[in-house]
């Protein structure tokens, strides 16, 4: 049968017209597919089931389209495989009420576990922020740290970490007696009686660290809190240093500017003795109501730091003066504290009134008792924070696979923690 140049032309208008249907239904198919999975992957309780891990299953030798890449899909399911870790707990457990915080990385929030009805405060981190600024080891050194403080009453305890692909997540004590920073705020200063409480509970906080070869590095009054009954609270992490021997030193360069030491300053080698001068600075503006070489002008504050003394009014007892300036010593190697720590401290006349033990066990009463009604009275947190909504992503993870997300999914490693299933929410 012949077949003529315009048959030719219909039949081949006719195929091309054919592929290109279903070259979109294909398409079509392909993308619902793909949001399916994705939807499907973001709820992780589905996915344990047997035949959804099956037909979740990637063939690794299966062919690729080498210039688009793999599916989004599977990106996004790589990317979940890689964390690896399998936690009791999930963002989705917790009801998200309140920011009563923010920082460079994240917020954080008052939430409340669903099934306990406790309170928590949960650090909500976002990876591709961190990784952006290259402070994912301060991370991993915030978590390692806050896995050590269980054992000691003045420092903030972690009940739980863990990842999604895009974020990070702290479950915390929540601590809502306020900042040591507002209280002295709107107080203006503090008598000795109430400084020498807070210093004794702080310096037994930092004792307790360096014990276990950690240095702070970034004592200031926004990150001491008081609980609802009074107590100190030591909490943000980010900055210690792990591993430093008793006559260890280190050199990195990190603090907040009011109280750094000269040491760190002058980007010298420095040591432990680093917190017991920030120590000095806070008890300072404790009885005087500035750090002790405070200066709007920043350069003059640095000048202040290595070149001028505190000015110690007689309004503070002369045993309070003369630990003022043990801490304020310039030179680390004369510092109180230099040779046995903590000890040195402790046994300083200014501490005399204190019972260690008593203080320790919290059998001491606090001089000042946060008015809070209960774990929902926020009055003592800032406004700014507290008025801001809560995003409702904190129970989701993140559905658009972009490099960073891929870059950040694995980048921390070994972060979930878990108590054992018997002390879970204790």
């Amino acid at each position: 049968m012949a077949v003529t140049e315009a048959g030719c032309d219909l039949t081949y208008c006719r195929m091309r017209g054919i592929v290109a249907v279903l070259t979109a239904f294909i398409k079509e198919r392909k993308m619902g597919l793909n949001d399916f999975i994705q939807k499907l992957v973001s709820t992780p309780h589905i996915c344990q089931h047997v035949e959804v891990n099956n037909f979740l299953k990637i063939d690794e030798n299966q062919n690729e389209d080498t210039e688009n890449g793999p599916p989004e899909s599977q990106v996004y399911l790589k990317a979940r495989s890689s964390l690896a870790e399998e936690t009791q707990i999930k963002p989705y457990d917790f009801d998200y009420l309140k920011i009563i915080g923010k920082g460079s990385f994240g917020k954080v929030l008052l939430a409340r576990h669903k099934e306990t009805t406790r309170y928590y405060a949960v650090k909500v981190l976002q990876k591709k922020i961190i990784m952006k600024k290259k402070e994912h080891k301060h991370i991993m050194a915030e978590r390692s740290v806050l896995m050590k403080n269980i054992k000691h009453p003045f420092l903030v305890g972690l009940h739980y970490s863990f990842q999604t692909t895009d974020k990070l997540y702290f479950v915390l004590d929540y601590v809502n007696g306020g900042e040591l920073f507002y209280h002295l705020q709107r107080e203006r200063i503090f008598l000795e009686p109430r400084a020498r409480f807070y210093a004794a509970e702080i310096a037994s906080a930092l004792g307790y660290l360096h014990s276990l070869h950690i240095v702070y590095r970034d004592l200031k009054p926004e990150n001491i809190l008081l609980d609802s009954q009074g107590h100190i609270v030591l909490t943000d992490f980010g900055l210690c240093k792990e591993g430093l021997e008793d006559n260890g030193t280190t050199t990195t360069f990190c603090g907040t500017p009011e109280y750094l030491a000269p040491e760190v300053l002058q980007k010298q080698a420095y040591d432990r003795t680093v917190d017991w001068w920030c120590l000095g600075s806070v008890l300072y503006e404790m009885l005087y109501g500035l750090p002790p070489f405070y200066s709007r002008n920043t350069a003059e504050m640095y000048n202040n730091i290595l070149h001028k003394s505190p000015v110690l009014k007689p309004n503070v007892s002369n045993a309070g003066r003369d630990l003022l300036e043990g801490l304020l010593q310039k030179d680390r190697t004369k510092r109180l504290g230099v040779k046995d720590d903590f000890l040195e401290l402790k046994y300083h006349s200014f501490f005399s009134p204190i019972n260690w033990e008593d203080l320790m066990a919290k059998k001491i009463t606090p001089p000042y008792v946060p008015s809070v009604s209960g774990p929902t009275d926020l009055q003592h947190f800032d406004p700014e924070f507290t008025h801001l909504p809560v995003s409702s992503s904190l129970c989701t993870e993140t559905l658009t696979v972009t490099s960073s997300v891929k870059e950040a999914a694995g980048a921390f490693p070994g972060f979930s923690y878990g108590p054992p299933a018997e002390h879970s929410f204790m």
